[in-house]
């Protein structure tokens, strides 16, 4: 399965509780913009050493889940050179041996990068990702600091005559009242935090810039976001308020496959309205790894008349005496997001929908529901209802193209791609296709977005049964952050990096088709 998939956004989210600050509120005092700003020049930090305290090598992280990162590392990463011949250089006699996992931690980025000193002073493609890991360190450090997070702060409503410019990062945090993101590091937090809602709302928005102009939108997805848009925004000349959104429907966003956008606070989520304020939304979180509510702790808790609203907590732990683990690797298949904060009006759907899951009214114009199921297990309540005017699907980063670790082709025994896996996505695809709904993807890297696409043409019910909405290209809207491979610290990808879009294929009806003569 993708890396990005699994990235912690619970550090995010779970230490930090945030508030949703106004936009106009002390935004003098709150920006942190200088005069002439630009002529400063940083000085460059020592190797060992930072500016600001925020570098530590993994074993002697003052924070016991970062510590704990580093030693899941060492038992699942290959020391580079002895996974290489290297010129046929090795200080290893057992030659025909596993390659040994790294032990030594790089001096420069605080990794654990190699079985030996020795082979760490030989690699020298190691100064490629040095950077990069050094970069990522400070930056799980940083979060865990303590210090006031500028960058999370994040703005009210916006008044109904200011236009907020979907460019890119730069544009949107000062059209909307960010802020100052004047520094790398809190344009790497900012954009990690938003990635997911800002992806959404840049692709639907009436200024995004995803256009015909630039090739990136094709006729038909002129057509189909042309659709949304009628519905997402006021008619033309009317204010986009609040109040003109009071009769028209709700848009319901489905979004497949969900883990760590799943456990993001709704507030956060509560962005994507900001964008659209004559809209409604139903954000709909559908996967096996969906974050639900915490177990309410009491005596309910022990009888076996359980109260329906505890029925979504099934993935909690079971006992108040299991603590979860400090870090889980995210080897292939990315842990399942922590249990996310019970809020006053959350209620169990259990009753509802058949499955653990949970619905929660966050605003008038936000409700989130989430699901950990399959989605083909709840596939059959929806099908009737789906509009291309009012519905959507969104895939971040679902790995269509990656081998499926549990379904083998019955042809050559080999692993089948999971878009063509029977458990996996195999089922899902076509039956979304059928919806005509546009269906949004994403990719971690340009790689992975070839390799998603390319799957497409292997499956008999999907190649040629679609047609393109959103060429692939590169998302404004994506991480900045990098992400780290456990199982190789070399491994290093970007959430949301790409995006591209599908619906499934019109059938035009020939008018003189049933003529006689």
């Amino acid at each position: 399965m993708p890396l990005c998939r699994g990235s912690s956004f619970s550090v995010i989210s779970a230490p930090l509780r945030l508030r949703v600050l106004s936009a106009n509120s002390q935004q003098g005092f709150r920006s942190r913009r200088f005069f002439l700003n630009f002529a400063r020049k940083s000085k460059p930090a020592a190797p060992g050493r930072s500016e600001d305290g925020h570098f530590h090598p993994f074993s002697e992280s003052p924070f016991p889940a970062v510590k704990t990162r580093g030693e899941a590392i060492r038992s699942l990463a290959p020391c580079p050179i002895c996974s290489s011949s290297h010129g046929g250089h090795t200080v290893h006699t057992d030659i025909g041996t596993k390659p040994s996992k790294v032990k030594f931690e790089c001096p420069d980025c605080g990794w654990p990068t190699h079985c030996s000193r020795e082979h760490w002073e030989m690699d020298e493609n190691h100064t490629k990702f040095c950077p990069r890991l050094r970069e990522v360190n400070e930056d799980e450090h940083d979060l865990r600091s303590g210090r006031r997070m500028h960058e999370f702060e994040l703005p009210g409503p916006q008044a109904y005559e200011e236009a907020i410019s979907l460019s890119n990062w730069d544009l949107f945090w000062y059209t909307r009242g960010f802020s100052s993101v004047d520094t790398e590091r809190s344009r790497r937090h900012a954009s990690k935090l938003l990635t997911y809602p800002l992806t959404i709302g840049s692709v639907l928005h009436q200024n995004s810039g995803l256009t015909l102009n630039n090739h990136r939108v094709t006729p038909e997805g002129s057509r189909s976001l042309a659709a949304l848009r009628m519905t997402l925004h006021a008619a033309p000349g009317a204010p986009d308020t609040e109040e003109a959104g009071v009769a028209k429907p709700q848009i319901r966003i489905f979004i497949l496959g969900a883990r760590a956008e799943s456990s993001l606070p709704p507030h956060v989520w509560e962005q994507l309205c900001m964008l659209f304020p004559a809209c409604h939304f139903h954000l709909y979180f559908i996967g096996p790894q969906v974050s639900l509510p915490r177990m309410r702790l009491g005596p309910q808790t022990q009888t076996s008349t359980q109260s329906p609203e505890d029925d979504s907590a099934a993935a909690a732990p079971t006992s108040e005496q299991e603590k979860p683990p400090l870090y889980v690797a995210n080897v292939y298949e990315p842990p399942t997001p922590k249990p996310i904060i019970r809020l006053k009006r959350t209620r169990s759907s259990l009753n509802l929908y058949g499955v653990p899951s949970y619905t929660v009214p966050y605003t008038p114009q936000l409700t989130i529901t989430g699901m950990q199921a399959n989605y083909m297990n709840v596939h059959a309540q929806f099908q009737d209802t789906f509009d291309p005017y009012t519905d959507l699907f969104f895939l971040f980063s679902p790995g269509f193209g990656f081998p499926s670790p549990s379904s083998l082709s019955e042809l050559d025994g080999k692993h089948r791609l999971q878009i063509a896996s029977p458990t996996e996505w195999g089922p899902v695809v076509p039956a979304l296709l059928a919806t005509r709904c546009a269906i949004f993807v994403t990719g971690f890297s340009p790689a992975d977005i070839e390799r998603d696409i390319r799957s497409l043409d292997q499956v008999p019910d999907v190649a040629d049964e679609f047609e393109w909405v959103v060429t692939p290209g590169q998302n404004p809207f994506g991480s900045e952050k990098w992400e780290v491979a456990d199982f190789d610290p070399r491994v290093m990808v970007k959430t949301n990096w790409g995006l591209w879009a599908i619906r499934g294929k019109g059938r035009e009806v020939q008018a003189n088709y049933y003529n006689r003569g």
